[in-house]
């Protein structure tokens, strides 16, 4: 795919990838999350495009020089949690209306119609992880597990 990856790991029910901070280290996470998403049985579309939308945040606002950006998709509890950890803590991502003519702005509200559950998590200093949830009718169990 062109960027080094860093770390990738996986297991029955979790899958993480640690990827450069940059736009195409963004489209990678999506890309990885897609093939782990089917992997697993599961339903792709709404899952990527918050994956999509929270790694998009992590470069763009959450970005710091030299540092990468971890995607984490794990299952329990009948559900799929995405997290997006970054590495700058103080620039926590808020909910807003989004001004009609700006072109940007609507992250967020897309992950809030997409997930059941979203919210922020402050890690060990410097990090923060934005995590959403999304309900699954199969109870959260992968493909042949």
């Amino acid at each position: 795919m062109g960027d080094v990856t860093t770390q990738i790991w996986c297991s029955a029910h979790q899958f993480g990838v640690q990827l450069p901070a940059t736009p195409r280290g963004a489209r990678q996470a999506r890309q990885l999350a897609v093939e782990k998403l089917r992997a697993w049985g599961l339903p792709t579309d709404g899952p990527a495009l918050i994956v999509a939308e929270l790694a998009a945040n992590a470069v763009t606002h959450g970005r710091v020089a030299g540092r990468d950006f971890l995607v984490v998709l794990s299952l329990g509890g009948g559900a799929l949690r995405i997290e997006v950890v970054d590495t700058c803590r103080d620039r926590v991502p808020i909910l807003r209306e989004p001004d009609a003519r700006a072109e940007g702005g609507r992250g967020l509200a897309v992950v809030e119609a997409l997930a059941d559950r979203w919210g922020v998590e402050q890690g060990p200093p410097p990090r923060k992880a934005v995590w959403a949830e999304v309900d699954l009718p199969t109870g959260g169990t992968p493909a042949g597990s």
